[in-house]
C-alpha cells in the first residue's frame, strides 16, 4: 500500500467520519439555541412575502417558477401568503415584549396585519383573488387556520375595514365546490373560521367534510385516504389531521352537533404523530415519498401542531420531537441554493430541485413549508424548548438504546 493510497483512506475516513457524527451535532445545542434556529429560519422564509405584501410589491417582485409556465399562476400570490400566514400565525400569537426575539415578533405582526389589509382591500395593487375557482379555496382555507391561530395578534388587531373585507373574501370561496378530497376540510376549515368570527356559517359546508372523513375515509391506524383511495403521501400531515382537528375544536366551542368526533379525532392525530416522529432518521432525513414532496419540513405539519397543542402521544417527549425537527430543518434550509438571490424559496427539496414538482407547483406553493414551524407558538418556557437535548426514536434506535415496541391503536 502506497504512502498516497494510506494518505487517501486517511482523508476519505474522515470525511466519512464527518459526515456521520454530523448528524449528532445538535446534541451540544441548548433548546433556546435550537429555538433561535427555528426563529431564524422562519423569518428568512417569510420575509420576502410579508415586506413585499405589506409594501404592495408582492405581485411586482414574487418570481414565477413553475414547470409550467405557460398554466400561469394567477393564484401564486394568494398562494404564497395564505401558506405564511398559516405557519407563522402560532409565533405571532406570542405577542411582542422586550426581548430579542420579542421585538422580531413585533415587527412581523406589522408586517402582517399590513399585509393581509393589502390583501383584502379592493383598491389595493396586491389585491388578492378570492374567488375564482378553484386554488383560491383551498389558499383562503390556510388564511383562514392562520386567523384561528391568532386570534389576538392577528383577528383582534386588525381594523375594522379590514376585518369586514377579510370576512367578503372568505365568504367569497362559498362559490367553489371542493374535489372530493383532502379538499373538503378547505371547505370546513373556512365555515369554521366564519363561525369563530361572526357566530354564522354554512353547516352543510362545514360538517360535510367532517362527516366524510369520520364516516368513509379513515383506512385505520391513525390514517385517513385522501378521498376513497389511499395515497401514500404526506397529505396526512399536510391538511388532513392538522385541520380536521381544528374544524372539531370550533365546532366543540360553539356547541355544533358532531363534535362529540373529537376525542377519536384526537386518538388518531396522536397516533399519526408518533408515527411521523419515527420517520425522521438519524441524520434528520425522511422519506421521500408522494406528491408534493417540494413543500419540505411542511410534511411535519401534523406533528409540530401535536407539540403546539400538547397532543403528542405518551411515547414521544416534546424535547425529542424538537431535536428532530431541528435536524430536518438544519438540513433542508441550509441545502445550497433553497432561496434564490432576492432570498424567495425555490422549489425542490434540498435545495433547487424543480423535477420533484407537480406542475400544479409554483412559487408561492413552495410556503408550505412554514407548517413544520407551528410549534414555535409553544413559548420558550415550555418543555418543548426547555428540556434538554433528547434523542427521537430513530436516533435511538440506530445507537443501540432500547426502545419501545410500536403499537397500532
Amino acid at each position: 500500500m502506497t504512502n498516497q493510497f494510506k494518505l487517501f483512506l486517511f482523508l476519505l475516513l474522515g470525511c466519512f467520519t464527518s459526515s456521520v457524527h454530523a448528524s449528532y451535532d445538535s446534541s451540544s445545542q441548548s433548546g433556546n439555541e435550537e429555538r433561535k434556529i427555528w426563529v431564524n429560519t422562519l423569518v428568512k422564509i417569510c420575509d420576502p412575502v410579508l415586506t413585499n405584501l405589506a409594501n404592495e410589491t408582492l405581485k411586482t417582485n414574487m418570481p414565477q417558477e413553475s414547470l409550467d409556465p405557460k398554466r400561469g399562476h394567477q393564484f401564486s400570490h394568494l398562494e404564497a401568503f395564505g401558506r405564511t400566514i398559516c405557519g407563522i400565525a402560532p409565533w405571532l400569537e406570542l405577542g411582542p415584549d422586550n426581548t430579542e426575539e420579542g421585538k422580531l415578533r413585533g415587527k412581523y405582526i406589522n408586517l402582517t396585519l399590513k399585509a393581509l389589509s393589502n390583501a383584502v382591500n379592493p383598491k389595493s395593487a396586491d389585491y388578492l383573488n378570492f374567488k375564482t375557482p378553484y386554488q383560491p379555496l383551498v389558499d383562503a382555507a390556510f388564511l383562514a387556520l392562520g386567523i384561528l391561530r391568532a386570534p389576538t395578534q392577528l383577528w383582534g388587531n386588525l381594523d375594522k375595514e379590514t376585518k369586514t373585507n377579510l370576512i367578503t373574501e372568505l365568504k367569497r370561496t362559498r362559490c367553489i365546490k371542493p374535489f372530493n378530497s383532502n379538499w373538503l376540510l378547505f371547505a370546513s376549515t373556512i365555515e369554521a373560521t366564519l363561525l369563530e368570527l361572526t357566530g354564522e356559517c354554512e353547516l352543510d359546508r362545514l360538517l360535510h367534510g367532517v362527516e366524510t372523513f369520520r364516516d368513509k375515509w379513515y383506512v385505520g391506524d391513525g390514517t385517513y385516504g385522501d378521498g376513497p383511495q389511499y395515497h401514500a403521501d404526506y397529505y396526512n400531515s399536510f391538511v388532513i389531521h392538522p385541520m380536521l382537528t381544528e374544524t372539531l375544536l370550533i365546532m366543540e366551542k360553539h356547541h355544533v352537533k358532531g363534535a362529540e368526533f373529537l376525542p377519536t379525532q384526537i386518538k388518531r392525530f396522536t397516533r399519526y404523530a408518533e408515527q411521523q416522529e419515527r420517520l425522521i432518521s438519524p441524520e434528520g432525513a425522511y422519506p421521500v415519498i408522494g406528491r408534493s414532496i417540494v413543500y419540505r419540513v411542511g410534511a411535519f405539519h401534523a406533528l409540530s401542531q401535536a407539540a403546539l397543542l400538547h397532543k403528542l402521544p405518551k411515547t414521544v417527549t416534546p424535547a425529542q420531537v424538537r431535536c428532530a425537527l431541528t435536524a430536518v430543518i438544519k438540513r433542508q434550509f441550509n441545502a445550497p441554493h433553497t432561496f434564490d438571490a432576492k432570498g424567495w424559496l425555490r422549489i425542490g427539496f434540498a435545495g433547487s430541485q424543480i423535477r420533484m414538482s407537480e406542475t400544479y407547483i409554483n412559487t408561492g406553493s413552495t410556503y408550505l413549508c412554514t407548517f413544520g414551524f407551528v410549534a414555535l407558538g409553544l413559548p420558550s418556557t415550555d418543555s418543548f424548548w426547555s428540556a434538554n437535548f433528547t434523542p427521537w426514536t430513530s436516533l435511538k434506535a440506530w445507537n443501540g438504546e432500547q426502545v419501545e415496541a410500536d403499537h397500532a391503536i
